[in-house]
């Protein structure tokens, strides 16, 4: 156990003494927005008794790109089950216009830029002129904030200095989460676990083994996914993974691989394929699982009775981890015994802690993204 709320099995490869532990300090002892957002005591740029007016709404559409929609989708489908809101997710392009004109849809636009050329069409698509709007942007002239004062909306300013997928326990993340009926100082946790020392020990474990794969040129990393609701989660970590640390010829390839389902297709290559993969099994306790009807079971699979999908789903993860033992493939393991914003609150600072930690060993700026750009300034350029 790393917490109360998640066990924990660490990977069994280990490479140098990297003095990890300093490097970690260091990093939590810089004046950084970032991490800052990460602890109890960040402010929101938002007043919670000026968005009450919002919480009575049942129907709310997000607009946004990569980060600054990732974090609050997987909030919303992870913790499902506590919040009585339909909230939507435009995060592509959309090919149709759909709009409910009978609903009263609160919108929430979010671009750190504003200047977001998918987040700006679909925000000109989808958006009705008496629509009731919540920008969150840069204070600064771009497209959405003059568009947000032009529709008279409340405009909430996103930190300067928190890029997208940094953003989630920040504005970006944290008022939607409030008006999903939830609370956003049970989500950050990093305070009390910085004093935790299984958790730093962990952290620190981890980051070593994963510089050690990349010494050895293993760079596919792997999630074997066993929970459906977590499927943004490692869509988030996928793009948090990828744009942190893909620079300068180095990084991580973040492969997403959901289970069972995946059993039935990848998993082949996976136990017998090339060897530059490394895995983590990820895995959250589900209360009120269905039952199998054990009256329809035949005696061939007997062994199914009494069984529900949860118990069934848990057995099909410790196969696969005993298999990947024994053919001595590596891989750590999550299993998160309770659903709630603590556990996400503290799964995001572990992978953010993560990312910033591994970026800094291999000499990279973690928080930047400058290839990105260059497709932005081309795509603009064709449509000039």
């Amino acid at each position: 156990m790393i917490t109360s709320n998640i066990s924990f099995k660490v990977f069994k490869e280990k490479g140098k003494n990297l003095n990890l532990k300093k490097k970690l300090f260091f990093i939590l002892r810089e004046n950084n927005e970032v991490l800052k957002s990460l602890s109890k005591k960040y402010r929101d740029s938002f007043d919670s008794k000026k968005f009450k007016k919002y919480k009575k709404n049942f129907n709310f559409r997000v607009i946004g790109m990569g980060g600054s929609i990732l974090g609050t989708k997987t909030i919303y489908e992870f913790l499902g089950e506590k919040i009585k809101k339909k909230f939507s997710f435009i995060d592509n392009l959309q090919p149709k216009k759909k709009i409910n004109k009978k609903k009263n849809t609160i919108n929430l636009i979010v671009s750190k830029s504003g200047n977001t050329t998918e987040t700006i069409v679909n925000a000109n698509l989808l958006i009705n002129k008496n629509d009731d709007n919540i920008f969150i942007t840069e204070n600064k002239k771009s497209y959405l904030y003059l568009l947000g004062k032009k529709l008279k909306s409340d405009i909430i300013h996103h930190n300067n200095f928190i890029g997208g997928r940094y953003s989630v326990l920040s504005e970006v993340g944290m008022l939607p989460a409030e008006l999903m009926g939830l609370n956003p100082n049970k989500f950050r946790s990093l305070n009390d676990l910085i004093k935790n020392k299984k958790f730093i020990n962990t952290l620190i474990s981890n980051v070593n083994s994963i510089i050690y794969f990349i010494k050895n040129k293993k760079y596919n990393s792997i999630i074997i996914n066993y929970d459906k609701k977590s499927e943004s989660l490692f869509n988030w970590y996928q793009q948090l993974i990828a744009e942190s640390l893909g620079k300068k010829n180095k990084g991580l390839l973040p492969i997403v691989s959901n289970m069972p389902k995946d059993n039935h297709s990848v998993m082949q290559l996976y136990l017998d394929g090339f060897k530059n993969n490394f895995f983590t099994f990820f895995y959250v306790k589900e209360k009120n699982s269905l039952k199998i009807n054990d009256n329809e079971i035949l005696l061939s699979q007997k062994y199914l009775k009494g069984k529900d999908i949860d118990s069934i789903i848990y057995a099909q993860k410790k196969a696969t981890e005993n298999v990947f033992k024994k053919k001595k493939i590596p891989f750590r393991s999550f299993e998160i015994k309770k659903r709630d914003e603590k556990s996400l609150g503290e799964l995001f600072c572990f992978f953010i802690l993560e990312t910033i930690l591994i970026g800094k060993t291999l000499n990279l700026n973690p928080y930047d993204q400058p290839a990105v750009e260059l497709i932005k300034k081309e795509t603009k350029k064709l449509l000039i």
